[in-house]
C-alpha cells in the first residue's frame, strides 16, 4: 500500500509553484493530498503518513495568522505519534523553535547570512551543494541552514559546509528546492541549471528515507 502525504498550502508562503513541484515530484509515489489553513487541524492528518511544508515567500521570523501557536501543537503531536515532517525553505524554518518546535537542540537559520555563504543576499538563484557525495546545482531563494549541537543524518551541504538537507528523527528539511520545475529556470543567468528532473529524484530519495526513520 501506498504511503500517503499531506501538502500544506497557502500562497505565496507555502507557494501553489512549490506544492505543485512537490506533486510533480512525488506523485504516483504516494498517495498525495493537499490542504489549507481552513483544514489545519488534526482530523486532515488522521491516517496520514507525512505532513510537508513547502518553500515561498514570507519573512522566517513571523508567526502568520493561518498557524496559531496552539494549533501548531498537533504537528508536534503528529511527529511523536510516529509520523513524518517534510519541510522544504519556509516549511523547514517552521521546523524551529518559533514555529512547531520540533528540532531538537537545533535552529533553523538563513544560509545567506552565514560565514562563507556562497549567496550572500536573497533571490532566486542556485547554489552548489554536496548531495551524499555528489555535487549539484541547486535553486536556492533564501532558504536555511541548521545549526545547534543536536544530532543528525547529514544528507546534504552547502560549499561551506553548512547543513542543507537533513534528517533527525522523523523530521527532514532541506534548504533548497529540489522540487523545482522547468519554468523556475526560465530567467536567461538560470537557463542552464535546470536539472531536467533529476533533483526530483533527489527528492524521492530523500522522502524516501525519511519514511523509513
Amino acid at each position: 500500500m501506498k504511503k500517503s502525504i499531506a501538502i500544506f498550502t497557502h500562497d505565496p508562503e507555502c507557494s501553489d509553484e512549490c506544492c505543485d513541484g512537490l506533486i510533480t515530484s512525488l506523485k504516483g509515489e504516494y498517495n498525495l493530498k493537499l490542504f489549507d489553513e481552513t483544514e489545519f487541524n488534526r482530523d486532515t492528518l488522521e491516517n496520514v503518513d507525512m505532513v510537508a511544508f513547502g518553500g515561498g515567500i514570507g519573512d522566517a521570523d513571523k508567526f502568520y495568522e493561518f498557524i496559531h501557536r496552539r494549533e501548531g501543537n498537533f504537528i508536534a503531536e503528529f511527529i511523536e505519534s510516529g509520523g513524518r515532517y517534510l519541510g522544504i525553505c519556509m516549511g523547514a524554518y517552521w521546523a524551529c523553535g518559533s514555529y512547531f518546535g520540533i528540532l531538537r537542540d537545533l535552529d533553523a537559520v538563513q544560509y545567506i547570512r552565514r560565514p562563507k555563504a556562497s549567496v550572500r543576499r536573497s533571490y532566486a538563484t542556485v547554489t552548489e551543494v554536496d548531495w551524499l557525495g555528489e555535487s549539484y546545482d541547486m535553486f536556492f531563494y533564501d532558504g536555511p541552514t541548521f545549526i545547534g549541537e543536536g544530532d543528525f543524518k547529514l544528507i546534504s551541504s552547502y560549499p561551506n559546509s553548512d547543513p542543507m538537507a537533513i534528517i533527525q528523527n522523523r523530521v527532514g528539511l532541506i534548504g533548497c528546492h529540489p522540487e523545482s520545475e522547468e519554468f523556475w529556470f526560465s530567467k536567461k543567468y538560470l537557463k542552464k541549471y535546470w536539472h531536467k528532473g533529476t533533483h526530483h529524484k533527489l527528492l524521492r530519495d530523500f522522502v524516501e528515507t525519511l519514511m523509513r526513520s
